[in-house]
């Protein structure tokens, strides 16, 4: 099943459903939104169909972040083999660092390059939506708490960005989280997703999940030993090698610019890079 937020075209607020066969099918007057639902036993029900339920178009819809008010989004840095020789990483233990709500943007939506940037660079991930409560998890069982999957482009402001990520990662709309989330059930094995980034239609990563240096049960269970995830909470996976900051010469994301992520089992996530000045407030 696949589960998205989007604007409601003809009351302009925010609203969630499933996407099918091309259609949206609206299940904003069910739950508020999909985390509201995610704390519920939700995805067990059957979902409600039928002339109760409106039905829109991929066309008529306005994207919103998948999650658009998560609690937590934990991101993990360094976590396939090729980005860690890249950066000469030999630190042992996970690389962690935050985002916050209000750094995400959506599927369709305008990628914000910060004005005062010059190294906009580009982090094709896999983001792991957590379904239920979670803390202290084993990695036999951490899966179990997985709602499910989705693309992730964590935009990362390099010249902003020193010992301490978050400076890079946080700036207004940097990361694009969409189109939708993947359920559990569709996706039997998050280790065996292949992993695409497109820069104006050129790819510039190309990677396995499989080649992750810590797999997504053993984020779940290393992050909720000290922070105990809720539903709708986002872990993102980390970045395959070929980043624009150690390319050759270094290649970096400009105005104008489109940039995709591509995984398998679950599509494409598409953004426009644009600056700062051009993005109004269409989410709030």
């Amino acid at each position: 099943m696949k589960l998205l937020s989007f604007i409601h075209p003809n009351t302009g607020k925010k609203t969630w459903g499933y996407h099918q066969n091309g259609q949206v099918h609206d299940l904003g007057w069910h739950y508020p939104d999909l985390k509201s639902a995610l704390m519920t036993d939700f995805l067990s029900e059957t979902l409600p169909v039928g002339e109760q339920v409106p039905v829109f178009s991929l066309d008529e819809i306005t994207f919103l972040p998948v999650i658009d008010n998560p609690d937590k989004i934990f991101c993990v840095g360094m976590n396939y083999q090729d980005k860690r020789i890249e950066f000469e990483q030999t630190i042992d233990a996970p690389t962690l660092f935050v985002r916050f709500p209000d750094s995400l943007t959506a599927h369709s939506a305008e990628l914000c390059k910060p004005e005062s940037s010059d190294e906009f660079d580009y982090e094709g991930e896999l983001a792991v939506i957590i379904g239920k409560h979670a803390s202290n998890v084993s990695c036999n069982t951490a899966l179990e708490y997985v709602a499910g999957y989705s693309c992730f482009m964590d935009g990362s402001v390099r010249d902003m960005q020193y010992t301490w990520f978050t400076s890079g990662k946080n700036w207004q709309r940097t990361g694009a989280f969409g189109p939708w989330m993947v359920t559990r059930d569709e996706i039997e094995n998050p280790q065996t997703l292949s992993i695409n980034t497109w820069l104006n239609g050129q790819r510039v990563q190309h990677d396995s999940t499989q080649n992750m240096v810590r797999s997504v049960a053993e984020l779940i269970a290393y992050i909720s030993r000290f922070s105990p995830l809720s539903p709708g909470d986002v872990i993102i996976t980390g970045s395959p090698g070929g980043v624009g900051k150690k390319r050759t010469p270094p290649l970096f994301m400009q105005e104008g610019d489109t940039i995709e992520v591509e995984i398998s089992g679950i599509g494409r996530l598409s953004n426009r890079v644009a600056g700062l000045r051009m993005i109004e407030s269409s989410y709030s």
